[in-house]
């Protein structure tokens, strides 16, 4: 199982970013998927969730209404608009599968694999 984040960059606050994250190796279809983020001397954080047909998702309350989780099954892709972003959305973001569904969404225990991680710098 490979997944395969990009997208990250250097911003000023206000503008707009779009995550992705290819995978191979699964069937992708199967199961539900998240983006983690992790600044500078901080834990790694649930920010979006999405189940494994889409219908379903969860965003964290800091990006509620300005970041956005999507995914096409057909193109093995989860995606992340991050819309009006601020210096403190500032950090590595990272993709996740989840395979562990008797523990939360937000406990790092439920996913088994992770991408590489891609930056996110947001300036003032």
């Amino acid at each position: 199982v490979q997944l395969q984040a990009c997208g990250g960059g250097l911003v000023q606050a206000g503008e707009s970013l779009t995550l992705s994250c290819a995978a191979s190796g699964l069937t992708f279809s199967s199961y539900d998927m998240a983006w983690f983020r992790q600044a500078p001397g901080k834990v790694r954080e649930l920010t979006a969730h999405i189940s494994w047909s889409g219908a379903s998702t969860y965003n964290e309350a800091t990006v509620k209404g300005r970041f956005t989780i999507s995914r096409v099954n057909a193109n093995n892709t989860v995606y992340l608009q991050m819309n009006s972003l601020k210096p403190e959305d500032t950090a590595v973001y990272y993709c996740a599968r989840r395979l562990r569904t008797y523990f939360g969404l937000e406990s790092l225990e439920s996913y088994d694999y992770w991408g590489q991680g891609t930056l996110v710098t947001v300036s003032s």
